[in-house]
């Protein structure tokens, strides 16, 4: 091996926001118009709670050009070549370049204050303009839509359908419900077996928390930090105990950019729980539904795009699941790794057997997403990190 193929599972792109609009229906156009202040204003009052606002216009000076790869295929197409990676998974965008698609839809898909049908006509427009735009590399890009499947599963299974119909490789589905039935309700059935069916992985990302609580207040950032993992994950518990992976043993689930660091204790307090002890004995009959252990399923069926994976994570791949790992860049955000992806990559994985940096960096991404390493070969043999740097 010369080169190692190198697939990004956490990348995002996304309109500027006014350019949402050429892919909506028409009939939606009004309340677009009217709402487009305020969803940039919203952005930008955001980026300054977050106290990402300053950081980000440093960031940002002599790299504009390069940040429109945002939504731009032939930067795009430069800054994946820089990095070294040649296929990408692709998420919607949002506060850092401010182009997140219309009406609450996006990474976070709220249930406050939305109105479902506007959020899923917001969802559409960036789903169409994503199948669009992966069209343009269809061999290097794995587009996700965005489904807000806890309004209407009927919608939701459509989505999934109209999705594999267009070329795209996933489903982003919200990771809080609100007041909306978790996903252990027998609801969702009929969704998780489209996904299954049509082999489309359902993807949960990181960034939702419920912010409502955190307020303004000194260590509100602290307190988010802490918990934005948690919610990112908790979907997993409800999806094992609730059966999910148990019905549909080919559903692939990926959580990303929420480390990876956190799912040996959470296997370990899962399977404890599974256990048969006398603690639990009180509690009832809620195990008989598995045939696994949920370590099992996690193994089976689960997925962690590790964004950046510091060296620790590398050193704990086994723990985590060799097979389960998948690396990523975070591009276009200042949190990721581009313009030093290719250092960074020397940082945390030189001196690692060969077949495990095949595993992380790449392959696993190709076998959940399907990307085709045939078709990419080529691409890998011109740009791809070569194997002597991470030796």
């Amino acid at each position: 091996m010369s080169r190692y193929l190198v697939i990004s599972s956490d990348c995002h792109a996304g309109l500027p926001p006014e350019r949402y609009r050429d892919y909506l229906e028409s009939k939606y156009h009004e309340a677009f118009d009217a709402a487009l202040p305020i969803q940039i204003q919203m952005m930008q009052e955001a980026s300054e709670k977050f106290l990402i606002a300053d950081i980000n216009r440093e960031w940002r000076k002599g790299r504009e050009t390069q940040l429109t790869g945002a939504w731009d295929h032939e930067e795009r197409i430069k800054v994946l070549d820089e990095d070294g990676v040649a296929g990408e998974v692709i998420f919607p965008d949002g506060i850092t370049e401010m182009n997140t698609p219309p009406f609450g839809a996006g990474l976070g898909l709220p249930t406050e204050g939305i109105v479902p049908e506007l959020q899923w006509a917001g969802c559409r427009a960036h789903n169409r303009w994503i199948a669009e735009f992966c069209q343009m590399a269809p061999e290097r890009r794995a587009g996700l839509a965005i489904v807000p499947v806890l309004w209407d599963i009927d919608d939701a299974v459509k989505e999934v359908h109209w999705a594999k119909e267009n070329g795209l490789r996933g489903i982003l589905i919200p990771s809080m419900w609100g007041n909306q039935p978790a996903y252990h309700h027998p609801r969702y059935n009929p969704f998780w077996s489209a996904c299954e069916e049509l082999d489309l992985v359902v993807n949960l990302h990181s960034g939702t928390a419920p912010m409502q609580d955190y307020g303004t207040h000194t260590g509100m950032m602290g307190i988010y930090i802490s918990e934005v993992v948690w919610w990112s994950a908790r979907p997993l518990w409800f999806m094992i105990w609730g059966g999910v992976l148990e019905r549909h043993p080919k559903l692939k689930v990926a959580i990303t950019e929420a480390t990876a660091v956190w799912v040996p204790e959470t296997l370990a307090l899962l399977d404890f729980r599974y256990s048969e002890t006398h603690y639990s004995s009180k509690l009832g009959d809620y195990r008989s539904h598995m045939s696994l252990k949920p370590s099992e399923y996690f193994k089976r069926n689960v997925f962690v795009g590790a964004s950046c994976m510091p060296r620790r994570e590398v050193e704990m791949r086994e723990q985590i699941g060799l097979e389960n790992i998948m690396w990523g860049t975070d591009f276009p955000h200042p949190e990721g790794s581009w313009p030093y992806t290719r250092s960074q990559m020397v940082e945390s994985f030189r001196g690692f057997p060969a077949s495990d940096l095949t595993a992380m960096l790449g392959g696993n991404a190709a076998r959940v997403y399907g990307f085709d390493k045939e078709k990419l070969a080529p691409i890998v043999d011109r740009i791809g990190p070569e194997a002597s740097e991470l030796e």
